[in-house]
């Protein structure tokens, strides 16, 4: 099942990031074989789709981040560790590793559907790598689109001077779909964080104002109100509020 998973995961990136035609002049290679099939197309050696999926591989941390829901949410976990006032707590470890296994259980339906409409028939050897490549990017397509704002796949179309070009969300490419996702998503982790950070900034500005009255002055507000800040926290269970939040901003 690693394995799978994997594969899941890469298969995108070879859509996005790999030409195999590249490689065609490595065909005289014993190793390496090009197929020309009857209606035009070509099919790849197995050396040949093992080269591309470990070139692959380097796209994984950029498609992690940046396909997935990964960034909406390691914003807001950074965003609430600065309203506490937590600067190390949780370390980084543990708000990425969270952030990791958040994002598996909100993309889980997403890669499902990749494994059964790509991985599976391409280990079945039902369909060629490029086959799966495109099946399997298609469920991802389809939840970039659902997160993305209209107004900002106009700013990138705009952008790429192709105005007019595209009549169907379906025929935005990757160029455009990929940056609109990612500012729609920069957008909504900062729409919650300000949320979050909006009830601790008023026990700060409580506490604050009362040291003020208090004419203690030198004493810093941060330490005084860090107690309440975790006591208001852990009484309204922060950390199932602000998980079952992000998973349902998309929509699980």
């Amino acid at each position: 099942m690693g394995l799978r998973k994997l594969l899941t995961f890469v298969l995108p990136a070879i859509l996005l990031g790999t030409s195999l035609p590249a490689f065609a002049d490595l065909s005289g290679l014993s190793a390496v074989k090009v197929v020309a099939n009857p209606d035009g197309s070509q099919e790849y050696s197995i050396t040949l789709q093992i080269l591309a999926l470990m070139t692959a591989f380097t796209f994984i941390p950029a498609f992690m981040m940046m396909m997935t829901s990964f960034t909406r949410i390691i914003i807001v976990f950074s965003i609430l560790r600065q309203a506490m006032g937590l600067q190390q707590t949780p370390s980084n470890q543990i708000v990425v590793g969270l952030t990791l296994f958040l994002t598996f259980f909100i993309m889980s339906p997403v890669f499902n559907k990749a494994n059964e409409a790509a991985l599976q028939p391409y280990l079945a050897e039902e369909i060629t790598l490029v086959q799966a490549a495109e099946r399997a990017g298609e469920p991802f397509r389809d939840f970039m689109l659902g997160q993305t704002r209209e107004e900002d796949v106009a700013l990138f179309v705009r952008i790429a001077g192709e105005e007019g070009k595209y009549q169907s969300a379906e025929e935005l490419p990757y160029k455009i779909l990929l940056p609109a996702f990612v500012t729609s998503e920069l957008k909504t982790a900062f729409q919650i964080g300000f949320m979050i950070f909006l009830p601790f900034l008023i026990i700060d500005m409580v506490v604050a104002s009362v040291l003020m009255a208090m004419g203690m002055m030198m004493l810093s507000p941060m330490i005084i109100s860090l107690p309440f800040k975790i006591m208001l926290f852990v009484l309204v269970d922060g950390w199932s509020l602000i998980m079952g939040t992000l998973a349902a901003s998309f929509g699980v």
